[in-house]
């Protein structure tokens, strides 16, 4: 548990630092002095800085472990996904410098192995799953589709809106874009409940 935690510090620190001070005037030092590490422990890890730029979807899956545990139980499972998909959406508009966004997408695009976001035991795919099979079970979202279908459609839904907010070069508030767009393209599966919903 001790050495995923100080990967995940790793991870974290270059992301931020990639955020404020931009990937070309970061370095290897700066990396280690913010996560707190050692070179030795970098260098077990990652063997360059560019290695870092894959390590995306761990920084996301922290933030939807965050997430998760701090979301109202209560909530509708319907509200949860579209919950999830605006807080997440929001902290990368503010936290994820744009270039690096749209760079890391293109080499996932490209990448001839392991494409990290499409990676099923990553804690995004089985949060949604885990969301989605509560949701179906009270009555919330509906059941013609299989679990996997759905989190599969959600999945593509979130990347679109993404890769559309970076071929427009960040424009508008991709927060607030999917806010109102991830419920129009995800209308279907809500389950019919009592009115006003």
């Amino acid at each position: 548990m001790e050495e995923k935690s100080v990967k995940s510090r790793i991870v974290s620190a270059a992301w931020r630092l990639f955020y404020d001070k931009g990937y070309d005037q970061t370095t290897v030092d700066d990396i280690i002095e913010l996560s707190g590490t050692s070179k030795g422990s970098f260098y077990y890890y990652f063997s360059t800085k560019d290695e870092l730029l894959g390590t995306l979807s761990t920084v996301l899956d922290n933030y939807y472990d965050e997430l998760n545990s701090t979301i109202d139980q209560e909530m509708n499972n319907y509200d949860k996904l579209l919950y999830l998909n605006y807080k997440a959406h929001t902290m990368m508009e503010e936290k994820i410098n744009i270039d690096l966004l749209a760079s890391m997408y293109s080499t996932q695009l490209t990448a001839k192995g392991h494409r990290h976001l499409l990676d099923q035991n990553r804690v995004y795919y089985r949060l949604i799953a885990g969301i989605v099979e509560a949701g179906q079970k009270k009555g919330e979202i509906k059941s013609d589709k299989s679990i996997r279908e759905i989190v599969k459609y959600y999945a593509l839904c979130e990347r679109a809106l993404v890769s559309e907010w970076c071929l427009n070069r960040g424009g508008y508030s991709l927060g607030e874009y999917s806010k109102e767009y991830m419920s129009i393209m995800m209308e279907h599966f809500v389950a019919d409940q009592k009115p006003g919903r």
